[in-house]
């Protein structure tokens, strides 16, 4: 392929699996009209947003997707990326790819990568020392690589699905039940504390990963997923190193930095509008598009250059997602351009 343009999407399929099928607590999972639902309204997505490449999250039957595939219209144009382990029993991130770009095979990354390390025993003698000892991500990072230009280097693609803020539930560990009254007022923040550092821990993976592949290679990347995270906060944060964005003229860029799609929209838009998840009437972004220097405007090194982002998120002011077929996350899509930098 040689790409004048590429999209880059990313969607949260709301536990995607065939009807029927339990979904963690709910036995019973799908009923038949609303997996039909589900289908035709993520098979519109697709129709409508047409992106290059699309990653998912919460898909736990990899049939289901390829039946959102067939319904829009598109089997015939995507190659599908979902482990073997996609059968109904565990959530998976996965992909759809244009036929022609995929180089190479995917891979579902589930263990933290080989000498990371958590531990420190603090910056002075006030400190108290930590360990964090997590040994693999909630959700195994989906890793491929595409070649949208012939003649220009591969890009690397991450899917990501980081632990919820949601708080995890600790009423049935063993230090809980031995001390039940103590403990029964705490559960919420301890919980809370725990979802916190292990999508930390996640986040921190991940840019272990990078920095490795980035780091004095010229390597194109792109991360995109539910990070479950907004655009300011720590875990974008570790993902990103924070790079500075150049206004003007101004060139550079950053060797291990990404950059994030929302904030390249925010310097073109009059009105930022950008959620992708809305809980107890708080619009956050949790969902995001990050990109390497390759795709950032002002870098010395650009290949390709931004050319805006889209999200369909009105669906997110109605409630009963089971009922309309929706998701409860914003469908997003970055598109760029074919525009190597000059000099």
């Amino acid at each position: 392929m040689n790409l004048r343009q590429l999209s880059i999407g990313s969607f949260n399929l709301y536990n995607l699996n065939e009807p029927g099928l339990p979904i963690y607590t709910d036995r019973d999972g799908w009923t038949q009209a609303e997996y039909d639902l589900k289908i035709d309204w993520a098979a519109r997505q697709l129709r409508v947003l047409r992106a290059d490449v699309f990653g998912f999250q919460e898909l736990w039957h990899a049939d289901s997707l390829a039946r959102v595939l067939e319904a829009a219209g598109l089997a015939a144009e995507y190659d599908l990326l979902a482990p073997p382990e996609a059968n109904g029993s565990r959530i998976t991130c996965s992909a759809i790819v244009r036929k022609g770009l995929l180089h190479g095979a995917p891979e579902w990354i589930a263990a933290f990568p080989p000498g990371f390390v958590l531990q420190s025993r603090g910056d002075d003698p006030q400190t108290p020392r930590i360990a964090v000892n997590i040994e693999g991500f909630s959700r195994p990072v989906l890793h491929f690589t595409i070649r949208p230009r012939k003649t220009g280097p591969d890009v690397h693609v991450y899917v990501c699905h980081f632990k919820s803020k949601g708080p995890t539930k600790v009423f049935t560990e063993p230090w809980y039940k031995a001390d039940r009254p103590l403990y029964t007022k705490h559960a919420t923040g301890l919980g809370a504390a725990l979802s916190t550092i292990r999508r930390t821990a996640e986040a921190a993976a991940v840019r272990f990963l990078l920095s490795e592949q980035m780091k004095d290679s010229d390597t194109p990347v792109i991360v995109l997923g539910d990070i479950n995270d907004g655009q300011h906060s720590n875990t974008a944060n570790i993902l990103t190193e924070q790079p500075r964005y150049l206004v003007g003229e101004s060139k550079g860029g950053g060797d291990t930095a990404l950059y994030t799609a929302q904030t390249l929209q925010e310097y073109r838009d009059t009105r930022d509008v950008y959620y992708t998840h809305v809980h107890q009437d708080i619009r956050e972004s949790l969902d995001h598009i990050l990109v390497s220097q390759e795709f950032y405007d002002n870098s010395k090194k650009r290949i390709w250059i931004f050319d805006g982002l889209s999200i369909n998120n009105d669906h997110l002011n109605f409630d009963d997602h089971k009922a309309d077929g929706t998701t409860d996350h914003g469908v997003i899509r970055a598109t760029f351009k074919y525009s190597p930098a000059k000099g």
